[in-house]
């Protein structure tokens, strides 16, 4: 490592998969600060967003950086009140998600504490950026709306203090090269959970299927122990269609994502969209609810009716009958295009 650089923390309180993913895409375009990276594992999400200034307490070093990015799972107020001496390091809060916005399970119990650690790290933080307009706006609005409920002692411009000091800095996106592509072809690239609702999308592709379209399924994104009862819908109705069923080594993964005519989305909650955005990189026509951070992303003709499965499967039945529409360019979203604005974000801090 090159002497004189600026020293740089980089916190992740809850490092899954794709804020890893994130981490090592932010760090290789940042090379002129000197990184310490402290993460802790993405599970036990309740402990894990109130807990990690007390896992951290005997971890972090007693000199402090020259400025600190944390993600939004990390609790910054405390962290930087049990460590006096980063209570003046400038920081950047980064939000993946907000959990304003988040879609509640059947089997989740209620509470505000992620609410208010997110809320008290916004204010903790000299610059605050989200991944996406609709994050930003939802966090906004979600705070606006807490502090409403509140009885008393509520301070004016707390909302607005956030956002003088919030602007939308996405995730960089890594390009998938295109292979040979197969316009029948649909890829869904999620994880099969309640809030990126696999119903619908099996839903419409079993309405598709009743048309006697020809079309080909390729099932990706992390599933649980007990399958689906979606996935499970699709395997046995469409099994002979289905060319891909499971995670996949990267490589794999990629590989078909160059293939792929068509890529969907069902998602209830949705704060940039990496999957999509990858396989669209590839040359793949993503259709996408008409909602979340999907406006900002592709035309209208690729948006459907939000949770309308029968829209979702018309518009599938047009595309297979009719032919694919353009490709839409989504390189405003590559490390290339984002990291002068990633540069520049960090040396605003010192």
């Amino acid at each position: 490592m090159m002497s004189g650089q600026p020293q740089a923390w980089l916190l992740s309180a809850y490092a899954a998969p794709s804020h890893r993913a994130w981490a090592e895409r932010v760090l290789a375009l940042l090379p002129g600060f000197t990184w310490q990276r402290f993460e802790l594992p993405g599970r036990h999400f309740s402990w894990r967003i109130r807990g990690n200034p007390l896992s951290w307490l005997d971890v972090l070093p007693e000199s402090s950086p020259d400025l600190m990015v944390a993600t939004s799972m990390v609790d910054l107020a405390t962290l930087k009140g049990l460590h006096p001496a980063l209570a003046g390091v400038p920081t950047l809060y980064y939000f993946h998600e907000n959990q304003f916005a988040y879609p509640a399970s059947s089997d989740q119990v209620p509470s505000l504490e992620p609410q208010m650690v997110q809320l008290y790290g916004a204010l903790a933080a000299h610059r605050v950026k989200f991944n996406s307009a609709y994050n930003r706006d939802a966090f906004l609005s979600g705070v606006e709306a807490l502090l409403a409920r509140l009885p008393d002692a509520v301070p004016a411009g707390v909302t607005a203090r956030i956002a003088a000091r919030s602007s939308v800095l996405p995730v960089p996106v890594e390009a998938v090269a295109p292979g040979e592509q197969d316009p029948r072809l649909i890829v869904w690239n999620h994880r099969w959970e309640y809030d990126k609702a696999p119903e619908v999308f099996a839903d419409a592709v079993l309405a598709l299927a009743a048309t006697g379209r020809d079309f080909q399924l390729a099932l990706l994104g992390a599933r649980g122990r007990i399958p689906h009862p979606a996935l499970a819908r699709l395997r046995s109705a469409l099994g002979a269609q289905i060319v891909a069923d499971g995670e996949l080594p990267r490589a794999a993964y990629m590989a078909l994502l160059g293939r792929a005519g068509i890529v969907v989305s069902t998602a209830r909650h949705e704060f940039q969209g990496l999957a999509v955005l990858e396989a669209v990189s590839a040359g793949a026509r993503p259709l996408v609810p008409d909602a979340l951070c999907y406006p900002e992303q592709y035309p209208e003709p690729y948006r459907y009716a939000a949770d309308d499965a029968q829209a979702l499967a018309g518009r599938l039945e047009h595309w297979l009958c009719d032919g694919l529409p353009p490709p839409v360019d989504v390189s405003a979203w590559y490390g290339k295009a984002l990291a002068p604005r990633w540069q520049t974000a960090l040396q605003a801090l010192l």
